[in-house]
């Protein structure tokens, strides 16, 4: 045994050490291939976040799934506003744009089963509230729900710009336009004079921060589940031409003076409408607050020639790029606004519905000049699109708070 041990000790090194070597080259070029394979599939993938016990399902990546193909609705549903119907306005990556799915880091968004919808939520009440914005996603539901039921009434629940109730479901969805929340109207300037008049202000429109525009001061009462959100509009000098026609608040129907500028008439609004929806709302519903949708103008606003000619999502420093609050660029609108709805919503019973993060990759995802337009939409989506992401996140949100309660 000792004679055999010895020469074992007395092996050749040098192909042992070759082997070990052609091993270690191997396992790096296959890890290498493994992590260049992995970062071809995981495109756009935005700065992970912590881990947490619950998933956080804003924050993930776009997957792009040639076959994927969400069962949700087509082109052929009738409430898609034309301008959004981006296949029928044949715009070139129109049915791509539903072919990116949404992963969440760490875990899964359940698709939208329609079906399921109805039936978990029958005979409920939901109401969005907002700009163009909350309509695009109501839209987007309304079309999922359409498909698998198709006896509706259409009408307006409590001053509802437009709603449908699914009949053998008793489940009524309805959009409430309102651009600021609060009430506003054109204001001139009283030949009798007054606070403003004595500053020099001729006309504007006046905004009462403290009382809620009357298309939706019915719906808290009505509705079992709202979804709020506005911003679009609140530094849109096309509308309020801060010299020509400047928003000016008044609050006890007094005029606030020294007049203040539109971001501090938001932290009014938004602090007199949330408590207003709170104090409103019917015994066990459900408010929600969706954050800003981003825009995405390159090369100027949409009034200066600006455009959105992509044709997949952004990666993460084009990403930063556009948003960065740092970079004050054209659409730099979404992170500011969520700043003063974070602040407004801090220690009230909403839920907060985060679809910035997600939607600033898909500047792909717009109608851009579709169906003809003069000038490029970077702002509202192509139906079907992301706003069916939202939905999905919506519902994931409804079913949790519904299990929870």
């Amino acid at each position: 045994m000792a004679t055999t041990d010895q020469q074992h000790k007395k092996l050749p090194l040098f192909p042992l050490l070759s082997l070990l070597c052609f091993a270690s080259v191997f396992l790096a070029l296959s890890l290498s291939k493994r992590a260049s394979i992995s970062k071809e599939t995981t495109h756009f993938r935005p700065t992970p976040t912590v881990a947490s016990t619950s998933c956080n399902y804003s924050h993930g990546s776009w997957i792009y799934d040639p076959n994927w193909i969400p069962n949700n609705y087509d082109s052929s549903c009738k409430e898609i506003f034309k301008g959004w119907n981006c296949i029928s306005g044949n715009k070139s990556n129109a049915r791509d744009i539903i072919k990116w799915r949404w992963q969440p880091n760490g875990c899964d968004l359940p698709p939208f089963d329609p079906v399921r919808f109805l039936q978990t939520f029958r005979d409920t009440n939901i109401g969005f509230v907002g700009d163009s914005l909350n309509r695009n996603m109501f839209v987007s539901l309304f079309c999922s729900l359409k498909r698998v039921s198709s006896d509706v009434k259409k009408w307006r629940p409590a001053g509802a710009d437009r709603g449908f109730t699914f009949l053998h479901y008793n489940l009524t969805i309805a959009y409430h336009r309102t651009n600021l929340l609060a009430r506003y109207g054109r204001w001139s300037a009283n030949s009798n004079g007054g606070e403003l008049e004595s500053l020099g202000y001729k006309e504007g429109y006046r905004v009462d921060v403290d009382i809620p525009e009357g298309t939706w001061a019915d719906a808290p009462s009505f509705h079992d589940v709202l979804i709020f959100n506005t911003g679009h509009w609140w530094w849109a000098p096309s509308k309020f031409d801060p010299v020509k026609s400047p928003m000016l608040f008044f609050e006890n129907n007094q005029p606030l003076i020294p007049p203040v500028l539109p971001d501090f008439g938001l932290d009014k609004v938004l602090k007199h409408m949330i408590l207003f929806a709170e104090r409103r709302m019917r015994p066990g519903g459900i408010k929600l607050f969706r954050t800003q949708s981003p825009r995405h103008f390159e090369g100027g606003d949409w009034d200066q020639g600006g455009s959105c000619p992509r044709l997949q999502p952004l990666l993460p420093e084009k990403v930063e790029e556009l948003f960065s609050l740092k970079n004050n660029g054209t659409n730099v609108e979404s992170r500011l606004v969520n700043q003063h709805l974070f602040k407004a919503l801090k220690g009230s019973t909403f839920h907060i519905l985060d679809i910035t993060h997600m939607s600033e990759f898909r500047a792909d995802a717009h109608p851009a000049t579709a169906g003809g337009k003069k000038h490029d939409d970077c702002m509202h989506w192509c139906l079907p699109g992301i706003t069916d992401i939202w939905n999905d996140l919506f519902i994931t949100h409804l079913n949790s708070i519904k299990a929870r309660d």
